[in-house]
């Protein structure tokens, strides 16, 4: 009852913790909401057909492929066997490629594959013969339209036989046996009461596929990697937001209970146990946790569809996406905000516990013992954790950087944070130093106050602590890491021909190159010894031309190009050695043998290197990435690969496929982390130095009686503010300088260069500026409002 009364009382000084609550579980609901609602789905062309046979292994050869066909046809029950061949392939219209420029989801496909979903003729008749071609009907093209359509080999003209209601391009099943590599999925259509046992027979080793087993297993990868970014940025989201709903939390009942002392000492000497003491504001915490905890969950419940079209928008999930509404995640993040509520308040709760009687009688707020032991000890433990994992961020992957350097800030913050009332007064001493010699009243007051309310004044700096910290570190990671592009390799030209709406390069590019004056690296997979190698197809003159070179370990190059032949690059694992001639499996499912004829030691590609053409032979799908040029104009080179879906840039300009991808993805992460970093802090920082401006009423009225001014009195408040900002400001920017310390290390391994910190000051000034109006506005006002009165 008494923790119910002091909220009716108290409500004013709990509206900080009301929102953090609220916001944090709002936040919980809603991306647990996404979360789970991003499954794997079945790709709409496979939707129609109930068995797929698929292989997971070694790439069946076109002999396999007809074999099992056979034996799959021959299942009583089995009504037809579709091979489902996919490649690259897109529409040119008004001289730019059309559609998702995804090398994991190809949108061209063999008629038969149509079938599958099953996408029927909507108009026209199906393609027959090589340059015919069924689009889909959204694109609003008639049957007998001429269009161009890129493929790997380059631009081609076709004529629309028909349409259908789905997307992707269909050619005739012979020309797309030509176009794609080998075949790793059949469709099986069955009719009622098939025998899965004898279609699981006739597929021998192969993977039979049913029911809700097709969405895992069918689903494409660029959809499933998208949905892997979006996992990650939604855990982000909860990581981050739980960790500032804490210290929100804690920094509210921490003030609001040092404010409250003289209350905590009354109760104790008219017989309250520690225990009761404890009870009342845990009361308060679950109370204000209980209605915020509510409300919460029911605007999460609210903005999860909002949030899930940002995420389709930005990239973080595929299209189609569709936010399911479930009971569970709103319920457990109600029950989250209530622990988050009992968390934030424990620590505060356990030292109000410990009041004395004596408290009452106090006048003056002084901090006589600002540290307790266990705060010594959290601050020690947690700034040294902090200090472990900057320190190993620079060796660990690229990918775990922004992580690795992310939990160092908040370890750090969180350490700092406890241990600031053992420092700040020395930094308050050193800040006011150089103004003590004017002997003015204004900075006597702004010292001597700070230093004599320790706790008040770390209470009031923290909440710009967290924001200066967490903005500086979210904006140095983006700069830096988009500054130096960690996908675009190590070859060093003069000028880069890159994609341009498209996921690669085409034979058609390279052909119009100047020979000789380029290196261009043509990726694809390859399989020996029962293991997936990073195969490389490159033009055997690049490897001595190419700056840096590649280094010969063993063998020699000069029969590099010849048929049948490879060279090993970097760390390939044993049984390996030059002059072996091992079986290769390519993409199209044959097996050759390659004599290996040189090792060499090239950062450009590591694996299997083998000429370009052999790779052209057996991967007709396969996209080069980017051609690297020396000695040819840049206008020249646009010119000439102008409707190939290329271009041209200066080396500086250059940015990968992955890099490109990467930062339109980056930019939506960080703006959701700073506008929920912006949005937390706000609230921390009014909440904060309202509470702490009001708790100074009586401060003012002596002031005032003393002759004081309202003028000299807000004078007095802006500040010292100004002077906390500062603090916090400073510490803010000493962490996110520590932790991105790694990052800089980090990206400077990985690129085998050194790098540059890059600090957007736009960016901080912004951050900076916004916590000083904030501060100056939920300080001045209360202020005014206090002081006015004598």
């Amino acid at each position: 009852m008494l923790a119910l009364a002091t909220l009716r009382h108290r409500w004013v000084s709990l509206l900080g913790t009301f929102a953090a609550l609220t916001l944090g579980v709002a936040l919980i609901s809603s991306t647990l909401l996404v979360y789970l609602s991003a499954a794997p789905r079945i790709p709409d062309r496979y939707a129609g057909t109930a068995v797929y046979v698929q292989n997971t292994g070694t790439p069946w050869s076109p002999e396999v492929v007809r074999a099992l066909t056979a034996r799959l046809g021959g299942v009583s029950g089995v009504t037809g066997v579709v091979p489902a061949r996919s490649f690259y392939a897109q529409l040119v219209r008004d001289g730019r490629p059309v559609g998702r420029p995804d090398p994991d989801d190809p949108q061209g496909h063999s008629w038969s594959t149509a079938g599958l979903a099953p996408y029927p003729l909507r108009a026209g008749t199906a393609p027959t013969r090589d340059g015919d071609v069924v689009l889909g009907r959204s694109l609003g093209l008639a049957p007998g339209s001429v269009v161009t359509v890129l493929t790997a080999a380059g631009p081609a003209t076709c004529t629309v036989t028909g349409t259908v209601d789905g997307p992707g391009l269909y050619v005739s099943d012979a020309a797309a046996e030509r176009l794609a590599g080998a075949v790793r999925l059949l469709g099986v259509r069955t009719a009622p009461g098939v025998d899965l046992a004898a279609i699981r027979a006739a597929a021998g080793p192969a993977q039979v596929i049913t029911g809700d087993d097709r969405a895992t297993a069918l689903e494409e990868a660029g959809d499933t990697r998208t949905r892997s970014i979006g996992a990650q940025l939604l855990t982000s989201l909860v990581t981050f937001g739980g960790f500032v709903s804490v210290f929100v939390v804690a920094s509210t009942f921490a003030l609001a209970a040092n404010q409250r002392r003289r209350e905590f000492g009354l109760l104790r000497a008219i017989g309250a146990t520690p225990r009761q003491i404890r009870r009342i504001l845990y009361g308060e915490a679950i109370g204000v946790g209980m209605v915020a905890a509510g409300f919460g969950a029911l605007l999460g419940v609210m903005a999860a569809p909002a949030l899930g079209a940002v995420l389709v928008d930005g990239g973080f999930e595929p299209p189609g996406f569709t936010t399911r509404i479930l009971a569970g995640p709103p319920a457990l993040a109600y029950f989250a905000g209530l622990v988050v509520a009992v968390l934030g308040a424990g620590s505060t709760a356990r030292r109000a516990g410990r009041a004395a009687p004596i408290e009452a009688l106090r006048e003056a707020e002084v901090d006589e013992r600002p540290m307790s032991r266990a705060r010594w000890i959290c601050g020690a433990l947690s700034t040294a954790t902090g200090a472990a994992i900057a320190v190993c961020t620079p060796s660990a992957q690229a990918e775990n950087l922004i992580t690795l350097s992310m939990l160092a800030a908040m370890a750090l913050i969180t350490g700092l944070t406890l241990l600031a009332p053992a420092f700040v007064p020395g930094v308050v001493r050193v800040v006011t130093w150089p103004l003590g010699r004017l002997a003015a009243a204004t900075v006597t007051l702004v010292r001597e106050g700070s230093i004599a309310a320790v706790r008040r004044t770390a209470a009031t700096a923290a909440p710009v602590f967290v924001t200066v910290g967490l903005a500086t570190l979210v904006l140095g990671q983006v700069a830096t890491m988009s500054a130096h592009d960690l996908g675009a390799g190590v070859i060093r030209a003069e000028t880069v021909v890159q994609p341009a709406g498209t996921p690669g390069l085409s034979d058609a590019v390279l052909r119009v190159l100047p020979a000789g004056t380029f290196v261009a690296l043509t990726p694809t997979d390859l399989y020996t010894a029962g293991t997936t190698y990073p195969g490389t197809g490159v033009d055997p003159a690049a490897l001595a031309t190419a700056v840096p070179p590649a280094e010969v370990r063993s063998g020699a190059l000069r029969d590099f190009g010849a048929p049948g032949t490879l060279v090993l690059s970097g760390d390939v694992p044993a049984p390996f050695t030059v002059g072996d001639t091992i079986p290769v499996t390519f993409a199209d499912g044959r097996t050759v043998p390659m004599r290996i004829v040189a090792a060499v030691r090239w950062p450009a590609a590591q694996g299997l290197l083998l000429p370009r053409t052999t790779v052209r032979a057996h991967d007709p799908s396969a996209l080069t990435p980017a051609a690297y040029v020396d000695g040819a104009s840049l206008a020249t080179l646009r010119a000439k690969v102008a409707g190939l879906g290329a271009t041209a840039v200066p080396a500086r300009d250059h940015r990968s496929a992955r890099a490109a991808r990467e930062d339109a993805l980056t930019g939506v992460f960080t703006t959701l982390l700073i506008v929920l970093c912006a949005g937390y802090t706000t609230i921390a920082i009014v909440n904060t130095l309202v509470m702490a401006t009001t708790g100074r009423a009586r401060d003012f009225t002596v002031l005032r009686l003393s002759g004081a001014t309202v003028g000299q009195v807000l004078r007095t408040v802006a500040a010292e503010t100004t002077m906390v900002v500062g603090i916090g400001a400073a510490l803010g920017l000493a962490v996110a300088l520590a932790a991105l310390a790694g990052v800089r290390a980090g990206v400077s391994q990985a690129v085998g260069a050194p790098v540059e910190l890059i600090l957007p000051a736009a960016g901080l000034t912004t951050v900076l500026a916004a916590c000083l109006v904030a501060a100056l506005t939920a300080s001045l006002v209360p202020a005014w409002l206090a002081a006015r009165h004598r």
